[in-house]
């Protein structure tokens, strides 16, 4: 046994030194540009932060029974499946340290470098950072950890000596740490691109002391011998930049959270004015001192959607960054629940489109050059063979060899002939499939290709707020789904053959349409020779799957009521159901008043039933309706989820949905304060409120504003911009009123001044283009109704909301849309407190009290 695993671990060896003979350490040339050693290649890499090693994904595994290891392989599969080549984690120091700086080799440490083996075997670069500064308790409260973190935390830790001590034993010490299963040290892993000290410092000191503390830093990680590039963070604390680069580092790190974070519910509306570009105002230190630059986290926090990751990444090349990782990939075993960091989302089995879509990402950065302009939205939706819709949700790389899409689309295809990857989520012209999981076809020589299909994943609660191992958020499910491909070199007689262990399903092909479940398959064309052996798949192999099992373990209904509608209106019911039991038919119990009925819903796609309301229950009045479920386990009633049908004698639940069908002249409810204050986004404040008013079932949303500017820690040296806005988006409390938009000619806010003064009020409303027209009211201390004509709206500035990070990016969203106002087009409002203030009344105190917005 001693002599195997000596020959094992020589052969690691040998085999490693051969890798680091091939790959040189990474350099940053005089232009600023990180290259490889062995061949002054431009580094490129995109990737994910997955933190499964440490904090809550590990302990989670632990509370969940699962095999970390095992877990690690099946994740960084699907990191291989999706063109990942880089890796980012910010090491919890906390909980592989003690208060000294010494390293603690523990099972965190033994995963990380697990983890690290499994990336290296599948040709993914690392970027680290050794230190976190942060507690390891997130989401949970923190444990009591051995680190110096957990003693000093991070403001002593920049400036008390000893903790300083403890950070450059630490430092030299975690990089001459040598790991065990690949043999190397991680100051001379080929893998490693480049390490960051530490994550997000946050400095506060005097410039030359934190010079002095970077340099420290920099200094014991160069006593190891290591040449890797070393970065640090200037995103926070920016009137510093000087100070960074005054200490021996080569580059800066990034972050962006273009929709700020922590919304606990997903944000509505057009969000690529939020990312049409990211501006460094102090670009210039960067480069005289010819630093690199990298982005380190980024993520479209609380956004359930595909469309803007691709949008992120080609503004991040045009900024000139060359490398970039999304935060966070959930580990699977956590995604149904997602409680690891409950404002973002990503998992390829769990959010197929979204991570579709970081693979369109990693394209961008693999093809798109640095610095390139593709000028402003929306002129920049489409570039190089890049396109992205807002109205479609979709994304989508469209190459020669490659389509790439995150949802159904009509797009053609460039060249049929020379495709040699298909990746996708839905319908296009090639691919016609009923699953709600992600498809990947690779093309393995003519008339032979290699098929792996996910299984369904369905969403069934809110991923972004309250979250619990005990709570599902989404579920995964196994099902059987026809699928049609238009594939050159595959006539109507090619053949299916199963590759993944433990796959016995059988799929016949007629005309280009087959059956299929989720797995792994080869497709080839009947009389074309094959060798298995002879696949280059580059980093996975040919049988190679991996999903989780089915987690549907009872019947899940999934429907939004339309809120309102007038009399003639269509309106149709339609609901995602997925079961556990085999539905044998759904049917809605309609009430209005004093008439009631039951339709059937028709399954119509996939998990989508539906069915119209007759006219006899869209007269004036509430319509009011359960959506019963039968299955061969009985029937289930929602909302609710209760087991039998209302017309039991023992039905108990009082739930229903409702719909409020009103007079067809009556005004349009844009915003209501009772009932949509907490769907408003903007910078939160104290003195924000939601107050009765004197009137029944009415509220006033009162926003006081004690300073219209306040100086920006991390950006102090900003301009001033004397203003708070704040949105809300009404697509949904619109959405069955939207035709009858086009009748309306003048908006109604009930609204007054707050603090007995008057103030003045900018209201706009927002298209989905991101353009605002708006006019300015004066406010007076009683409550009243303000009338605009729509004729009067011009355009104003639109607002960037969410705020995004870091903070020094715009303020304002600068576009190039030439548009004319159109009332159809309009999605939010827009609400200023700032326009039409004098210099003086800017330094004032302002408040204003929202109750409703009509359209009429």
């Amino acid at each position: 046994m001693y002599l195997r695993i000596l020959v094992v671990a020589l052969a690691v060896v040998v085999s490693n030194i051969a890798i680091s003979q091939e790959k040189g350490d990474v350099y940053v040339d005089d232009t600023g540009l990180m290259r490889w050693g062995h061949n002054d290649a431009e580094v490129k890499g995109f990737g994910v932060n997955y933190s499964a090693p440490f904090a809550h994904g590990y302990r989670s595994a632990q509370k969940l029974g699962v095999d970390v290891k095992a877990a690690i392989d099946q994740d960084v599969y699907h990191f291989s499946r999706l063109g990942f080549d880089l890796y980012r984690i910010h090491v919890w120091d906390t909980e592989i340290s003690d208060v000294e700086g010494n390293l603690l080799e523990n099972e965190h440490l033994e995963n990380f470098d697990y983890l690290l083996k499994q990336l290296k075997d599948r040709g993914i670069n690392f970027v680290i950072t050794p230190i976190a500064y942060w507690g390891n308790g997130w989401p949970e409260p923190d444990e009591d950890t051995p680190g110096f973190s957990n003693k000093y935390g991070k403001e002593n830790s920049l400036i008390n000596p000893e903790a300083i001590k403890a950070q450059e034993n630490y430092l030299a010490q975690f990089l001459n740490h040598v790991n065990p299963h690949t043999g190397v040290a991680y100051k001379d892993e080929p893998n490693i691109i480049a390490f960051e000290v530490s994550n997000e410092p946050h400095h506060r000191g005097e410039p030359e002391e934190v010079t002095d503390f970077i340099q420290k830093m920099v200094d014991a990680m160069r006593s190891t011998g290591t040449k890797k590039p070393i970065f640090y963070n200037v995103s926070h604390s920016i009137n510093l930049a000087e100070a960074y680069f005054d200490a021996d580092i080569q580059g800066g790190t990034f972050q962006w959270y273009p929709t700020g974070l922590g919304f606990q519910k997903e944000l509505e509306g057009n969000l690529l004015p939020n990312v049409n570009n990211y501006h460094i105002p102090f670009d210039d230190v960067i480069k005289e001192n010819k630093g690199a630059k990298l982005v380190y986290e980024f993520d479209a926090a609380d956004v359930n959607k595909s469309y803007i990751y691709p949008a992120m990444a080609r503004s991040f090349r045009e900024a000139g960054i060359q490398i970039g990782t999304h935060f966070a990939y959930d580990p699977t075993y956590l995604a149904h629940g997602n409680t690891e960091y409950n404002t973002h989302y990503m998992n390829l089995a769990y959010t197929p489109k979204k991570a579709l879509a970081l693979m369109i990402s990693g394209e961008v950065f693999h093809q798109v050059p640095v610095n390139s302009d593709f000028g402003t939205y929306p002129e920049n939706l489409k570039f190089q063979d890049f396109e992205i819709r807002y109205d479609d949700d979709l994304a989508v790389l469209n190459s020669e060899e490659k389509f790439i899409y995150t949802n159904t689309n009509s797009l053609q295809p460039k060249s049929t002939e020379e495709l040699k990857q298909i990746s996708g989520y839905g319908n296009s012209e090639l691919v016609t499939y009923e699953g709600k999981g992600a498809y990947f076809l690779d093309k393995l020589e003519e008339g032979i290709w290699r098929l792996e299909v996910m299984p369904d994943a369905i969403l069934v609660d809110n991923p972004f707020g309250s979250n619990s191992l005990e709570k599902t958020v989404a579920v995964i499910n196994w099902e059987e789904w026809e699928m049609n491909l238009n594939l050159p070199g595959l006539s109507n007689d090619f053949s299916i053959e199963t590759l993944n262990e433990g796959n016995d399903f059988k799929a016949e092909v007629s005309a280009n349409s087959f059956i299929i479940k989720p797995g792994t398959y080869l497709l080839k064309a009947n009389g074309v020779p094959f060798e298995k052996a002879s696949a280059d798949l580059q980093n996975f192999e040919m049988e190679e799957f991996s999903a989780p099992e089915s987690t549907v373990e009872r019947t899940y209904v999934i429907h939004e009521p339309v809120k309102e509608i007038s009399p003639a209106s269509e309106l149709e019911i339609s609901a995602e159901i997925v079961s556990n039991e085999k539905i044998e038919k759904v049917e809605a119990w309609l009430q209005n008043g004093n008439t009631y009925e039951s339709i059937e819903l028709k399954n119509e796609t996939a998990y989508t039933y539906s069915a119209e309301v007759p006219d006899d229950f869209l007269a004036q009045g509430f319509l009011q309706y359960r959506i019963i479920v039968n299955t061969n386990a009985g029937d289930f009633t929602f909302p609710g989820n209760t087991a039998g049908n209302p017309g039991d004698w023992d039905f108990h639940s009082a739930e229903e949905y409702k719909t409020s069908i009103v007079p067809e002249d009556s005004p349009i409810v844009l915003f209501n304060a009772i009932e949509d204050e907490d769907y408003v986004v903007g910078e939160w404040l104290p003195t924000l409120n939601l107050v009765p008013t004197a009137n029944p079932n009415e509220a006033e949303y009162q926003v006081n504003v004690e300073e219209l500017f306040r100086k920006d820690i991390e950006n102090p040296e900003a301009t001033p911009i004397y203003d708070y806005s704040f949105k809300y988006n009404f697509n949904r409390k619109t959405e069955g009123r939207k035709t009858e938009f086009s009748g309306t000619d003048k908006l109604i806010l009930k609204a007054r001044a707050l603090n007995e003064k008057p103030t003045k009020l900018q209201v706009a409303l927002l298209m989905k283009n991101g353009a605002a027209f708006g006019t300015t009211l004066s406010l007076n201390p009683d409550s009243k109704k303000y009338e605009i004509s729509l004729k009067d709206l011009k355009p104003v500035k639109t607002i960037t909301l969410p705020r995004p990070y870091p903070t020094f990016l715009p303020y304002y969203f600068e576009h190039k849309n030439s548009d004319d106002f159109n009332i159809e087009d309009v999605e939010s409002l827009q609400f200023s407190i700032g326009p039409g203030l004098n210099e003086e009344e800017q330094l004032e105190k302002h408040g204003v009290g929202i109750i409703s917005v009509l359209l009429k």
